[in-house]
């Protein structure tokens, strides 16, 4: 029996797309969002993938800076991995539910060769109330004069997270303009000390459903020291007052200490993603 394929969706699917995101509302919140932004124009740097019949779409898959399978179940992650196998690949990771991004490596690995890391265990975290911890006091809205001072910070934590600095390439001017736009539009959130930042998170992602929490870095020094917790407790507080009825994350099942913040501001595992970077 042939497998049925995978198509590029537009406009026209807007409703079916929007019926399928409906049905993982934290999990693709990262799709949520790009599909709010951009529609469904298929452009030079990102598509939309469809599984299923225009009448019944079952899953889609974002096709752009990164590979992010939604509600894609074997049959989907088949469909998928043909397709993009078979074009210009425009990702440089996959990030997701666990089963299905670890589906789609297994078939694009032969094509894509070696991937610089495979993190196969990300639980999917959320709360839907205030944690319990005090809040620091210290912890605010990054305002657009100091994205100088926090620059450097959200460089350190993205380098210690990915392994590669943002700078490369083009010097982290692009890097640097998502940071101003987080910043902007009042999702940066620090913590400063003599003018420098020992706490900084971001809400990278916002839906109707869930604020997505990323970029969390606390600064060497300060390890340790339960910084981490009250600062975590303050960005939730804030985001839930003011952004979105859940707060969200990601984290990788080996960071003991992150994990422990999480679970002492009221953070509950709802998933398991998987990321691959390439």
């Amino acid at each position: 029996m042939l497998t049925a394929s995978a198509r590029v969706l537009d406009d026209t699917d807007r409703s079916a797309v929007e019926r399928v995101l409906e049905l993982e509302p934290i999990a693709a919140a990262q799709v949520t969002e790009r599909v709010q932004t951009t529609g469904l124009r298929r452009r030079l740097d990102s598509r939309v993938l469809g599984y299923g019949s225009r009448n019944r779409l079952e899953a889609i898959c974002w096709h752009g800076a990164n590979l992010i399978p939604v509600h894609a179940g074997p049959a989907a992650v088949d469909a998928f991995a043909d397709h993009v196998v078979n074009h210009p690949r425009l990702c440089s990771s996959l990030v997701g539910e666990a089963d299905a991004v670890l589906g789609l490596w297994q078939r694009l690995a032969p094509a894509w060769g070696a991937a610089r890391d495979v993190r196969p265990n990300q639980p999917l975290l959320a709360t839907w109330t205030p944690p319990a911890v005090p809040a620091d006091p210290g912890v605010r809205l990054v305002r657009p004069h100091e994205l100088d001072a926090l620059f450097p910070a959200a460089v350190a934590m993205y380098t210690e997270e990915v392994g590669v600095s943002p700078l490369v390439g083009d010097g982290g001017r692009d890097y640097r303009a998502r940071l101003a736009e987080l910043v902007r539009s009042r999702r940066a959130y620090a913590k400063f000390l003599g003018g420098r930042v020992i706490f900084k998170a971001e809400l990278a992602v916002v839906t109707r459903h869930t604020a997505q929490v990323q970029g969390v870095w606390v600064a060497p020094e300060w390890r340790g020291r339960g910084l981490g917790t009250t600062a975590m407790s303050a960005v939730v507080r804030d985001a839930l007052r003011r952004v979105a009825p859940s707060v969200s994350l990601y984290v990788n099942d080996y960071n003991t200490p992150a994990r422990t913040v999480y679970a002492r501001c009221g953070f509950r595992q709802l998933g398991t993603f998987a990321t691959v970077l390439l």
